[in-house]
């Protein structure tokens, strides 16, 4: 596709000023600093890592993303990981960046690339296998937490929330990808390694609860066991009616009190959520019978079958355009939000996460809608163009979103275009940023996130294996 076909496509005018620049900026000859941890601090080593490192650099024509890739990839393992393996096994602590603490969805995303690399590096692997166990303590602990500390005596900053807080636990935010994360990583690393130790009693214990979380939050037989309240000037924090929510009207989906950005849903039945937990029951049922675990997988099935009719009747809109897309949020009454939000599980994300889906219509009419601006959260600017959300603020674009919609592109000239943005996005500090404003790029937050790092990685590895000569500028 030529660039006045894309932008033609795209309707959107922005976008041509950006494509002008991309042709003048692109492989430029730059001098790059040395940003990255040094060696002798850095957390977690992995040859593995290094070896890839040092091929895309060798490889690709564009310099500033192979020192982007560098920067970003290993981030996870120079700086977040606290990994220790002794008479007790592998147990892996992951912080989500400049926060110390370990959410289940971020320490997931934050390894997840790293799985087609275990087989080459045992440490490595070792090291994933321990994740893994960690999670698996949190589950226990509470599985409607969201975010956890090593010290499981540690109090939290926000102990006095109206909940059930337990020591240990960093944030008590009910979100059902906290619960299916752990599942996907699981389910890739038994795929990448065929290794099932991990998969013990207590895995099992978790996962039953698992079970039973999602079953309650189904709220078929009443509003369950969770409810909170916190005291903040924030409407996002806290959920009302007593810290339910707004109510629902039971059709198999499962509530989510909050979204993967830890806002408040307004709706419970967040559809990207919805979609996430049905294919991670159905991983689940992989990683059962590879264990031979004594889990009734009945349970899952109705799950399953609940949750998938729920979302073919119930998730689908006609827009004003008359297209049929997904809704974001939905409440069983007929009464649905249309937005998208950059955190992952999202609408657009559906085609990384959801095997299939990509060439499915309503996924397709969705994803075109999102990155629109019917969209509420899609912003365009000076600096870009990308989706954010309410958790940054009004035209804040996320990083995250525009490797997201890199990742689930088949269209060269606009994984071209994400490329582009996000190596303008990093502003000349070698690393991606939970957010920037769409109109400055060096207006941004978060400095040291990794889960944003580590997702550009898996982008930038993605081209190179599929797509290389996009890499050369």
């Amino acid at each position: 596709m030529q660039r006045r076909e894309f932008v033609q496509k795209t309707g959107m005018a922005a976008t041509a000023v950006l494509f002008s620049q991309y042709s003048k900026v692109w492989g430029a000859e730059k001098g790059f600093p040395i940003v990255r941890t040094p060696e002798d601090e850095r957390k977690f080593k992995s040859k593995a890592v290094e070896s890839l490192i040092e091929d895309i650099k060798r490889n690709i024509g564009n310099k500033e993303l192979a020192w982007l890739f560098e920067n970003c990839f290993p981030n996870t393992l120079d700086t977040t990981v606290d990994y220790t393996n002794d008479k007790n096994g592998p147990d892996t602590y992951v912080i989500t960046g400049d926060i110390d603490a370990m959410w289940l969805r971020d320490s997931s995303a934050q390894v997840w690339p790293y799985l087609l690399l275990c087989n080459k590096d045992e440490e490595l692997k070792q090291m994933v296998k321990g994740v893994i166990r960690r999670q698996v303590k949190c589950i226990i602990k509470d599985p409607y937490a969201n975010a956890f500390y090593k010290d499981p005596d540690k109090r939290s900053p926000w102990h006095s929330d109206l909940t059930d807080m337990k020591p240990g636990v960093h944030e008590r935010k009910w979100e059902i990808d906290s619960l299916c994360y752990p599942i996907r990583l699981a389910h890739g690393y038994y795929k990448a390694t065929e290794d099932t130790s991990p998969f013990d009693a207590e895995w099992a214990e978790a996962m039953i609860l698992v079970i039973q979380t999602f079953k309650d939050q189904q709220r078929i037989n009443g509003k369950g066991p969770y409810s909170f309240m916190r005291k903040t000037e924030f409407a996002t924090d806290t959920e009302p009616l007593g810290g339910y929510g707004y109510p629902v009207k039971p059709n198999g989906m499962v509530c989510s009190a909050f979204r993967p950005s830890d806002d408040a849903t307004i709706y419970p039945y967040l559809v990207p959520s919805n979609f996430f937990a049905f294919t991670s029951l159905g991983q689940l049922k992989t990683l059962i019978a590879a264990s031979k675990q004594p889990i009734d997988v009945e349970h899952i099935n109705n799950l399953m079958e609940q949750i998938g009719k729920a979302l073919q009747t119930d998730a689908k809109i006609t827009t004003k355009n008359g297209k049929e897309i997904y809704a974001y949020e939905i409440n069983g009454y007929g009464s649905y939000n249309l937005m998208d939000d950059a955190n992952v599980p999202s609408l657009l994300s559906l085609g990384y996460l959801i095997p299939g889906i990509s060439d499915d219509p309503v996924y397709k009419n969705t994803r075109d809608y999102v990155l629109s601006p019917e969209n509420p959260f899609f912003f365009i600017g000076k600096a870009g163009e990308g989706i954010g959300g309410p958790h940054a603020g009004m035209d804040r674009i996320w990083p995250i979103s525009i490797a997201i919609r890199g990742i689930t592109s088949n269209d060269e000239t606009e994984i071209k275009l994400c490329l582009y943005l996000l190596q303008r996005s990093n502003a000349g500090t070698g690393f991606m940023h939970e957010s920037f404003n769409k109109d400055n790029e060096k207006d941004f937050t978060r400095p040291w996130f990794a889960w944003a790092n580590t997702l550009f990685g898996e982008f930038i590895w993605k081209v190179y294996r599929e797509r290389p000569h996009l890499l050369n500028g």
